[in-house]
């Protein structure tokens, strides 16, 4: 039996059994690439982790090397594989995944822009920490309930609120400023520190509630703006969620010009506007009191050419307000209600998201600040 067929029965998805099918089939890695139209990469990416499991290598492990003990005649007395955590690897992969499922991905068609804009404005909708997927009991917490349910309503509704409150301008940033997933895989923890957390749903649902929702409000933007900028935000809650996000979101709209989706894998992102500058960021690896300068440095031709710039970040779900040397930088609430880890922690914060609009000469012209109670109110 060839290696190929050995490591069949260690295949966990269609896809593996259809690469190794092809390998076997055709005579060779290249060869099955070719027939499934897949990059090498991916193919020996599959393979690297179906031998990996045939080893029995450690989850988010990888092989490192292999030890060999022999005695004083040189023969084989033991050998064992050593193995290590490998993010570049587990990264990649995550990469290689989301470039594989977005190649069956039926594209959005482009839609026609709306008529009316005033071309000079923008309008920036800053959804951070909205840890969709997190249950909240509110005998636990003193606040409200929720859940995967409430969470996907009350986000389609305050979008809704939004856009009829704010001006008809010409372009509208979704800016998701990170940790919209609660978690990020099949377990419900942290991603770095491993934190057992209240997850309301199965990963596999919150992968489609996530992305059905997005969906919608771009299309909801689409309805009012000539163009859409999409952010999708690395938070420490989802590392690796964002990363799919964006590029099942980037493959999505390939072929609908109006809608331009932030690729970067830096979690530093820009959006330049005639003569104003915004900057985002989560705020999980740099805070309030000194954002400003990385953005700047990262950033320094778009920083030069600007007259006004605006720094927004979240993390921390409390609302500040600072105007440093550099810009004006902001921390923004969130949405979400609180779960038991910040109840019990003493962490409260009120519940909010806003629209600021933006001109493209003057910098801030305006805000609407919606909060749920107001987005009930204005759905009765």
């Amino acid at each position: 039996m060839s290696e190929y067929s050995q490591l069949y029965q260690y295949c966990t998805t269609e896809r593996q059994r259809e690469v190794i099918q092809a390998i076997i089939q055709e005579g060779g890695k290249a060869q099955a690439s070719r027939v499934l139209s897949m990059d090498i990469r991916t193919v020996y990416r599959i393979l690297e982790k179906l031998r990996a499991r045939a080893n029995d290598l450690p989850i988010g492990h990888v092989m490192s090397g292999q030890s060999v003990l022999t005695d004083a005649d040189g023969n084989v007395k033991l050998t064992w594989t050593k193995t290590a955590k490998d993010s570049d690897v587990a990264r990649a992969a995550l990469h290689e995944a989301a470039e594989a499922l977005s190649e069956r991905i039926k594209k959005a068609k482009p839609v026609a822009p709306p008529k009316h804009g005033e071309d000079e404005l923008l309008n920036l909708m800053v959804i951070t920490d909205y840890h969709l997927g997190m249950r909240a009991w509110p005998e636990e917490t003193r606040q409200q309930a929720w859940d995967l349910e409430i969470a996907e309503t009350l986000l389609i509704k305050w979008f809704h609120a939004a856009i009829n409150q704010s001006p008809k301008a010409h372009t509208a940033v979704f800016a998701q400023l990170g940790d919209f997933l609660h978690w990020d895989g099949l377990e419900q923890v942290t991603p770095t520190s491993g934190h057992i957390l209240d997850g309301d749903t199965r990963f596999a649902l919150l992968v489609r509630t996530a992305i059905r929702v997005i969906r919608q409000i771009i299309a909801l933007l689409l309805q009012r703006h000539q163009e859409v900028i999409v952010l999708m935000a690395e938070g420490n809650h989802d590392l690796a969620s964002s990363v799919w996000l964006r590029e099942l979101l980037y493959s999505h709209y390939e072929n609908e010009p109006r809608v331009k989706v932030d690729r970067s894998a830096d979690p530093y992102y820009c959006v330049e506007w005639g003569d104003t500058s915004l900057f985002f960021h989560h705020g999980h690896k740099r805070r309030l009191a000194n954002v400003d300068d990385v953005f700047a440095a990262k950033f320094r031709d778009v920083f030069g050419r600007t007259k006004h710039s605006y720094a927004h970040t979240g993390h921390l779900h409390h609302s500040v307000r600072k105007e440093t040397n550099l810009m004006m930088v902001e921390q923004h609430r969130t949405l979400s209600a609180s779960d038991a880890y910040a109840s019990r922690g003493g962490w409260m914060s009120g519940r909010d998201a806003q629209v600021i609009t933006y001109h493209n000469a003057l910098g801030d012209v305006g805000r609407s600040v919606i909060s749920p109670e107001r987005v009930m109110r204005l759905a009765v």
